[in-house]
């Protein structure tokens, strides 16, 4: 009987939670750890257990305060109130739960921040960020495929809304492809816990907001990416979901308190109407269903008014950021979030992460709709969201008008001299995240038609273009298809998985048009890494003249010429046209192929074809 009595105490001594007879165990409390020397001295736990709101709380450490004690609607929640001193130390204390039935403890520690220079070190318009999704891109670990407890156990590569096994080990045994590529980032879709019945693969319905979801590894394994990468020279962008979570959620399952969601007499979905937004004239009713209506059933739209929701999000989103050190976050959804609470959340990332890069997601009908979410733009606001950058979706639109669109005023190629005439309307637009395509739209290659020119001339103005230029996975493979029902836009990269026909990965598996794809793409990118005009100089564009359009990007150290044919034929260009930043120079080499022109007052440039051109003295 001592024995028995001597091995139960020692495993729940394993477990940091000791309960006793009579007492209920503590499912969980959140952040399950935290930091000394956090700029915020302020701490929120949330404490789920069932009856827990029976207990008292005690505890006791220097520097570290219990400052209140709140109870809510539901008797199974706690919130705890600490003030953590800037002497406090790292170290671990416990944490007492008493009530006439018994205690409860649970031993928290407090660590010692990572001072390192190469954590949260931000992503910037000198790097090209590769967008993929962990379950598409590659199995290194088809171990994890299947997790039994899970409610989602299918695994089925031949459907778009099954699990297909990708995973975080497969990203890893990948970077050095990305390396070689010429990105400098990757952002990740979501890669934490998303434990929903069906299609969740895409991980924007978590349920567990500090647990990497089991099929893709563990959250040592993130930490262990996130090394790997930086020692590599490459940055990590996480993906966050403010809005919505997945109804499967631990706190959906059993609500701290009915203000938690927006709550409806019968399930609204939101409009997605972003104008009602900034709409002086907005029906107040438009703009309530715009930001409090729900995504879909299964994702439940968070109240982001309630401060226990707003203090449970932004120390999250912190802790991910100490314990990996990840460089940046995507914002997902942006214009359906709560205005006030963003900024706010922004300034308190910011203080802790001073270098911390974040953009948001924006897919808006306007330069202007997209602009009013930006920093610094306090018209008809009353505050500064302090949102950095957008999703430039006006920017990809331009783009794929000037391929595809006939010259017009403002339709084809003018198109893109216009959104980028408006770049008055941001603070910054070099913080703006350019891309071409993502994976909730149609791929680039089949926007243009499968036209192979069109499409490396896409890729040279987004290498090229001011900004953060994105690239979506499998583009530098010429993936293609349009976006529909069947979600094959998200399709597995070819070689990412044992037994795959081809392995894309490597030259040998690409076909010659795939490889020349991926070669012109390379050389861009890579030449990017050290042109500062490309990273971080100016842009000046000339109005577009006989469908032909120039752009200049340029610093004190060098100039880079871009000039389009937006025809169907072959034309020459008079250069004496951009004589305002080509005086001076004498010479010009082509960054594609190498060649260098002794004399660049006259461009042959064939039909929808962009060419790239340093220019030299």
């Amino acid at each position: 009987m001592k024995i028995r009595l001597f091995i139960t105490f020692i495993l729940l001594s394993l477990t940091g939670n000791l309960w006793a007879q009579g007492l209920p165990a503590l499912e969980r409390i959140e952040p399950m750890f935290w930091w000394a020397g956090m700029k915020n001295p302020k701490l929120q736990l949330i404490v789920h257990g069932k009856g827990i709101a029976q207990s008292s709380v005690v505890l006791a450490y220097p520097g570290v305060k219990l400052a209140a004690v709140h109870k809510v609607d539901n008797p199974n929640y706690l919130f705890l109130d600490l003030l953590i001193s800037p002497s406090a130390k790292a170290g671990a204390f416990t944490i007492n739960f008493k009530k006439a039935s018994g205690n409860l403890s649970y031993r928290y520690e407090l660590k010692q921040r990572d001072r390192s220079p190469n954590r949260a070190q931000g992503v910037t318009s000198k790097d090209l960020i590769y967008l993929l999704m962990p379950d598409r891109f590659s199995n290194g670990d088809p171990s994890n495929d299947v997790v039994a407890s899970m409610r989602e156990t299918t695994l089925n590569r031949d459907s778009m809304y099954y699990r297909h096994g990708g995973d975080l080990q497969g990203i890893i045994n990948h970077l050095d492809y990305l390396k070689d590529l010429g990105a400098t980032a990757i952002w990740l879709t979501p890669e934490i816990e998303n434990d929903e019945p069906h299609a969740s693969y895409h991980g924007y319905a978590v349920t567990d907001h500090y647990k990497v979801d089991p099929r893709y590894g563990t959250n040592a394994l993130y930490k262990e990416l996130v090394d790997k990468a930086h020692a590599m020279g490459l940055k990590i962008v996480k993906d966050l979901v403010h809005n919505h979570v997945g109804t499967e959620h631990w706190f959906i399952k059993d609500m701290p308190m009915k203000s938690w969601v927006h709550q409806w007499p019968q399930y609204t979905q939101s409009n997605f109407r972003d104008a009602a937004v900034m709409d002086p004239h907005a029906s107040a009713a438009d703009r309530k269903v715009m930001q409090d209506g729900w995504f879909d059933h299964s994702m439940a739209d968070l109240n982001e008014s309630n401060p226990y929701v707003q203090n449970y999000l932004t120390q999250n989103h912190i802790w991910w950021v100490e314990y990996a050190g990840v460089d940046g976050f995507r914002l997902d959804t942006y214009p359906y979030n709560d205005p006030a609470y963003m900024a706010d959340w922004a300034r308190k990332v910011k203080a802790e992460f001073p270098r911390l890069s974040i953009f948001g997601e924006t897919l808006v009908w306007s330069v202007a709709n997209q602009a009013y979410f930006t920093q610094s733009n306090t018209v008809n606001r009353g505050f500064d969201t302090q949102l950095p950058g957008v999703t430039d979706s006006q920017i990809k639109d331009a783009i794929a008008e000037a391929l595809n669109g006939k010259e017009g005023w403002t339709d084809g190629v003018n198109r893109l001299y216009s959104v980028l005439a408006q770049d008055f309307l941001y603070q910054d637009a070099t913080r703006n995240t350019v891309f071409l395509d993502n994976h909730d739209m149609s791929r680039f290659l089949s926007i243009v038609g499968d036209d192979f020119t069109k499409f490396k001339s896409g890729m040279a103005m987004l290498l090229t273009m001011r900004g953060v230029p994105q690239l979506y996975y499998g583009d530098e493979i010429l993936m293609k298809n349009l976006s529909d029902p069947d979600g094959k836009v998200r399709l597995d990269f070819p070689g990412g998985w044992p037994g795959d026909k081809a392995d894309k990965f490597t030259a040998q598996g690409r076909t010659e048009k795939e490889n020349e794809a991926f070669n012109y793409i390379r050389t861009l990118a890579n030449y990017r890494k050290t042109s500062t005009a490309l990273q971080t100089g100016k842009l000046m564009q000339f109005i577009p003249q006989n469908g032909v359009y120039a752009y200049f990007r340029y610093d004190a150290q060098q100039t880079i010429m871009v000039i389009y044919n937006s025809t169907d034929k072959e034309t020459t260009a008079n250069t004496s046209r951009y004589s305002e930043r080509t005086t001076g120079f004498n010479s010009a080499t082509n960054i594609i192929t190498g060649r260098q022109l002794s004399n660049f007052t006259q461009l042959t440039i064939p039909a929808k074809t962009t060419l790239v051109f340093e220019l030299r003295r």
